[in-house]
């Protein structure tokens, strides 16, 4: 999956997602360690003040699993140090996405796992609350519930969730998306605009004529791929 995904940008598979009509489910979140990229399934986990829940959640891990925890955003609080990373790795998941904060930023940088976090802070939890009955088969993450039927991906954009089962069907629209793209921006290099590629002239006179049209209807009559 990461093999696949090391060609795409999470942009790529955003756009793919909006051709296919599959919920956009993007947060933005910054790597901290590792190549700065990762994919793989979700493996989610409901921090609730305690790294056991970690722990539990590793019990059953498949090896390119992604670990995603929910911290509900909190900004008042780390939850993932050096030592959930490093058992992370021992256990086969290949990166972190949290939503909310990591600490231990040196240690993590050392270890090499990926990890995406909002942010560093060095206190951790000084809390304790029950765990949910769901803590390990679902979180939160910004707008989004994501579990294990979910794919993670993610790089310096950030990271979008996309339903396991329709991953090869996104993977394509990107790839598709991604190499118009890159013909347009080879095209600008060379000399012709992109207004003259989309046939921007020609869309300006249609919406004079039908002030409905959009540049989005227009794009997909002369197969441009920018905007979706």
């Amino acid at each position: 999956m990461l093999e696949r995904f090391a060609g795409l940008t999470t942009a790529h598979v955003a756009d793919a997602c909006v051709r296919a009509k599959v919920p956009v489910r993007t947060v933005s979140v910054t790597a901290v360690s590792g190549a700065g990229r990762v994919a793989g399934r979700v493996l989610p986990a409901q921090h609730v003040g305690s790294v056991d829940v970690f722990l539990e959640a590793f019990e059953s891990a498949h090896a390119g699993d992604v670990l995603v925890v929910d911290n509900g955003g909190r900004r008042d609080e780390a939850c993932v140090g050096d030592l959930a990373a490093l058992e992370a790795a021992a256990a086969g998941v290949v990166g972190i996405v949290i939503w909310g904060l990591h600490r231990d930023t040196v240690e993590l940088a050392a270890i090499g796992l990926p990890v995406f976090s909002l942010g560093a802070l060095p206190t951790g939890p000084l809390r304790l609350d029950p765990q949910p009955a769901d803590a390990l088969s679902r979180a939160t993450i910004g707008e989004w519930t994501v579990t294990r039927d979910d794919v993670v991906l993610a790089d310096e954009d950030g990271a979008i969730f996309v339903p396991a089962d329709r991953l090869e069907e996104l993977f394509g629209l990107a790839e598709s998306i991604r190499d118009t793209e890159r013909r347009q921006a080879d095209a600008i290099r060379a000399g012709r605009s992109l207004r003259e590629q989309v046939s921007f002239a020609q869309y300006l006179e249609r919406r004079a004529a039908d002030p409905s049209l959009t540049f989005r209807q227009h794009l997909r009559a002369v197969r441009g791929a920018i905007e979706e």
